[in-house]
């Protein structure tokens, strides 16, 4: 047999090795109390175990964006990346739910709030709130995230009218063993444990036991003559508590039915008719503690679509909230420990936002912005994480393809830019990073202008990467339909153009903006689709190196006021001025900032000698840009443009030559002929219009 092939005995053993080791057992109320004092962390709140959940799976500083990232939302190391997220603003976002929730575990009030996930349409908030779920049931089953609850043993011993079905009741909220001291007995252990705790918050629990737990302490403490140690040794048992979302365990989704039938009883519970008959309508254990925020209990409730239930029905978000505590019917107040998440798009927002009789619900919210991807290049990580996720067909991406789709989604997100100094597409670029030390722009200026303009922030309108990942995965399988093996952006902006009005969360109103912004894209593709033939046409690395020591020499002379000697002559000449303004002129470098350029690349040359580095064009992306467009002005005259459409025009030997060079770039052979054609149609076009 294959030894690579896994048996029933290895998966048996993968699965147990995953499990907690004490995941069956029970333990008594003693051990649970050492437990405790070797690890306070055991007793954890809610807030204070998210928030070291966060911190377990790992961090990170992207000191370029000044952002704190969390490993489990950029790398997901449990689901081997599948899930990562992308942008900076995302990534803010996500810092921002963090340190409300560490604020929370440190007792400074957003315990007390929902966090409200305010997003457009697809933005990731739901998504983000999914791997928060996840990571808390995985945080759980590890030594570092483990708690425990208890549950009542041998009951039909003592309580005579005890079903004989309930002689085992785990705790119906999953409470801490500790709840089960009473209070001040409590407040001396909880004393005990912050003396030894290493952690930036104090351990706190002050809750009421459930009612059920109350009845049955109150009954067997009254049986054994209010000697504790005989109820907790002869009547209790402690177990391991794993969050589990499909179990209803700590972990709880909330989605809103049909406002017509919303009933309170969904959240705080009912009673149980079916015990009703055993132990009658006021008694504590007829109550079925089955509503969301009593599944949430030591974990995390999720409200789906938060702000679209009725205004009557989220006064009892009021009191979780706030109190801390829900006041089901028919039943006392009972406690509960939990964050409280809520997820909502921007039209039940400001619905919500200007209703004055939500005032009280809206000051016991803090909102999170969720915004969209504004980073063009990052957004296009999340196309390539689709198609790394999914099963693609045998598809090359040319190029480009996923950058100008990710551009588009953009320019639809960010404000226009005041004034005529800048362009939205610029602008764009400026946000992905893509500014030299020349140009004048402030991003951060940038910034918060957009913010400002934005009706509530920069990035919470425009299209949604669902959109764009869709049109993506139609024009894939029309390729593949068509018999193409290549996906380019021409092949995108097609789906794009054909689809931008059948899509439904799309406002009619923005769609000619939208196709305009459409026209931007497909000039950026079209600069960036000649540069790629320039590259392959005229590229001659023996020719930059040398144009670039030339150009370096004559700098030098420049800076220095000095002389330079002429390569054919041998004599003594000024620098060429010329020459410079000739490479210069090719990053668009005006006059009067010639001199800041050509201080940085001396700057740059003088560094990297002293590093002992010989000087190479190559490695300075603006002097190399510059290069290869001066040699492509000096060689296109002599390339017959309107011979790149047509392959009959063409020797046959000279294509492949520049699609061998395509190739090099990224492209696949059929990609490249497409590119061939298209730039050299757009240069021939715009040769015979010069």
């Amino acid at each position: 047999m294959n030894g690579d092939i896994e048996t029933l005995a290895d998966l048996s053993k993968h699965y147990k090795d995953s499990v907690p080791a004490d995941l069956r057992e029970a333990k008594s109320f003693d051990w649970y109390l050492q437990e405790v004092y070797d690890d306070p962390r055991i007793a954890r709140n809610a807030h204070q175990r998210v928030a070291d959940m966060f911190d377990h799976y790992g961090t990170a500083y992207d000191e370029e964006a000044g952002v704190v990232e969390y490993l489990m939302a950029s790398e997901d190391p449990i689901h081997d990346g599948e899930n990562t997220f992308y942008g900076r603003e995302v990534h803010e976002s996500i810092h921002e739910f963090v340190n409300k929730v560490k604020s929370g575990a440190r007792g400074l009030g957003p315990e007390k709030r929902i966090k409200l996930l305010l997003g457009p349409v697809g933005s990731g908030k739901s998504h983000f709130d999914w791997m928060v779920r996840r990571y808390f049931e995985d945080y759980t089953m590890r030594d570092e995230g483990r708690m425990y609850t208890f549950r009542w043993t041998n009951l039909t011993d003592v309580i005579r009218d005890q079903d004989p079905a309930d002689a085992v009741v785990q705790s119906p909220m999953n409470q801490d063993p500790l709840v089960l001291i009473p209070q001040e007995q409590r407040d001396v252990i909880i004393e005990r444990l912050n003396e030894q705790l290493d952690a930036p918050y104090t351990i706190r629990n002050d809750q009421a036991l459930d009612p059920a737990s109350e009845f049955y302490m109150d009954t067997l403490l009254a049986y054994y003559d209010d000697d504790l140690q005989q109820v907790l040794e002869n009547h209790v048992e402690i177990i391991r508590l794993v969050a589990s979302e499909n179990k209803r365990q700590c972990v709880e989704t909330f989605e809103p039915k049909d406002k017509k039938n919303q009933d309170e009883t969904e959240l705080t519970g009912d009673v149980n008719y079916s015990k009703l008959a055993v132990y009658g309508e006021s008694d504590p254990r007829a109550f079925d503690y089955s509503g969301a925020f009593c599944n949430a209990n030591r974990g995390l409730f999720s409200g789906e679509e938060l702000l679209k239930l009725q205004r009557e029905f989220l006064y009892d978000f009021l009191h979780a909230s706030q109190e801390q505590t829900i006041k089901p019917s028919n039943n006392p107040r009972i406690d509960i420990d939990q964050v409280i998440v809520g997820r909502t798009n921007m039209p039940e927002y400001r619905e919500k936002k200007g209703d004055e009789k939500m005032e009280a619900f809206n000051d016991r919210t803090k909102r999170i912005d969720f915004p969209y991807v504004l980073e063009y290049e990052q957004e296009s990580e999340i196309y390539r994480k689709m198609l790394r996720n999914a099963d693609v067909p045998d598809m090359h991406i040319e190029p480009h393809t996923l950058e100008m789709a990710g551009l588009f989604g953009v320019l639809t997100r960010i404000v226009e830019p005041d004034g005529s100094n800048i362009t939205l597409t610029q602008k764009a670029k400026a946000y992905n990073g893509e500014i030299d030390d020349a140009d004048d722009v402030d991003v951060k200026k940038l910034r918060e202008e957009g913010e400002s303009k934005a009706d509530i922030a920069e990035g919470m309108e425009g299209i949604s990467a669902r959109f764009i990942g869709d049109e993506i995965a139609e024009a894939i399988m029309d390729s593949t339909h068509r018999g193409r093996s290549y996906l380019s952006p021409l092949n995108v902006f097609g789906h794009f153009e054909e689809n931008l009005e059948n899509h439904g969360s799309i406002p009619e109103d923005n769609l000619e903006r939208y196709h305009r912004y459409l026209e931007m894209v497909r000039e950026e593709y079209k600069e960036r689709a000649i540069e790629d033939v320039r590259h392959a046409l005229a590229y001659d690395l023996d020719e930059i190196q040398r144009q670039g020591e030339k150009y370096m020499d004559h700098v030098m002379a420049y800076i220095d006021d000095s002389t330079v000697q002429d390569e054919l002559t041998g004599r003594e000449q000024e620098p060429d001025e010329k020459f410079l303004r000739s490479v210069e002129e090719k990053l668009e470098i005006p006059e009067d900032r010639k001199d800041d350029f050509r201080q940085e690349v001396s700057n740059w040359v003088s560094r990297r000698a002293r590093e002992g580095q010989a000087f190479d064009p190559q490695d300075n992306d603006r002097l190399r840009r510059a290069l290869e467009r001066k040699l492509w002005e000096d060689k296109k005259h002599n390339i017959n443009f309107s011979a790149l459409v047509s392959a009959n025009e063409l020797d046959d030997d000279e294509r492949n030559a520049w699609i061998d060079a395509l190739v090099e770039q990224g492209y696949s052979r059929e990609g490249a002929r497409e590119v061939l054609e298209f730039a050299g149609a757009e240069v021939a076009k715009s040769e015979l219009e010069a």
